[in-house]
């Protein structure tokens, strides 16, 4: 017997990030939107906690327990007395180290998936208690859909999205390390007041109309300076995006993957082929959001 689930990647269209907390995490309103990319991940039963990755970059994942995968059956197990004796195997499909939260999707797929095969029946307050422990985006992945992320973006009021919004993401050439990021955000910020981070009116109303012209108005992202800092070649990718007629363009989350909001299907489809042929990426991809959270098939 074995439990398949698939979780989405998220593009943050808002992700407002204030001065850093005596803990070290950043206060944020965190506006996520789950988009049409996904990892699969598989239980099964297995004589000890074991990983294995295939799909693109998948030579990138780690294979052991520092794992959010791992880390989610882990806490499960323990929560639930038993030995963490399953094979989690991913299947990836979103950006490793992109900042499209590829590992945060695992550990929400294997926590929901070890759930199911080992009948532990958590509550969905349970699941999602487990989830802010291993990360603040891991919520959101088994959550899906839209939502506003705040504290450190783990604590979710669900987002009402009024239509489909079309997408194209650019893959850099190497990944990006989200606590480099942040550093990089604090060594940005020094000598000047962080204003407190608060959602945008207008951003989250665009998501309940569908009106891609008024999101595109509103989209932000404040870490979008630091990623520059470190990958400055991104700007490229972003001028590109927009030369081929996408209404926003920035950086999602950490980076460094370059999110572009266009108007339609073909839309997208000629963005891409653009960004494809300018040499400033290594891949390229459509998708549509909102997307489901994390799903058992």
């Amino acid at each position: 017997m074995s439990v398949t689930v698939r979780v989405p990647a998220k593009v943050n269209v808002q992700l407002a990030v204030g001065a850093a907390r005596p803990d070290g995490f950043h206060d944020l309103a965190n506006v996520f939107l789950a988009v049409g990319l996904y990892d699969e991940v598989t239980a099964a039963p297995a004589d000890e906690l074991r990983i294995t990755c295939a799909g693109p970059d998948a030579a990138q994942v780690p294979l052991d327990r520092t794992n959010l995968a791992a880390r989610a059956a882990l806490a499960l197990a323990d929560r639930h007395g038993r030995e963490p004796a399953v094979h989690l195997h991913i299947a990836k499909d979103i950006p490793v180290a992109g900042g499209m939260a590829g590992g945060s999707a695992d550990g929400a797929g294997a926590l929901l998936a070890c759930d199911a095969l080992w009948g532990t029946g958590a509550s969905r307050e349970e699941l999602l208690e487990i989830c802010a422990e291993l990360g603040s985006d891991v919520p959101f992945s088994l959550v899906g859909g839209a939502a506003l992320g705040t504290g450190r973006g783990e604590r979710l009021t669900p987002l009402e999205v009024g239509g489909t919004f079309h997408w194209v993401f650019a893959m850099a050439e190497r990944g990006l390390s989200t606590p480099a990021v942040f550093r990089e955000f604090d060594r940005l910020g020094q000598g000047r007041e962080i204003p407190e981070p608060v959602a945008s009116q207008p951003l989250i109303d665009a998501l309940a109309k569908g009106d891609a012209d008024a999101l595109a108005a509103a989209v932000s992202n404040d870490l979008q300076p630091a990623a520059l800092s470190l990958f400055p070649e991104l700007d490229r990718t972003l001028a590109a995006g927009r030369a081929a007629g996408a209404l926003a363009a920035l950086v999602s989350g950490s980076g460094p993957t370059t999110a572009f909001l266009v108007r339609d299907a073909q839309s997208a489809a000629r963005v891409a082929q653009e960004l494809r042929a300018s040499g400033t990426c290594r891949t390229v991809r459509t998708a549509t959001a909102p997307a489901p959270g994390a799903t058992v098939l």
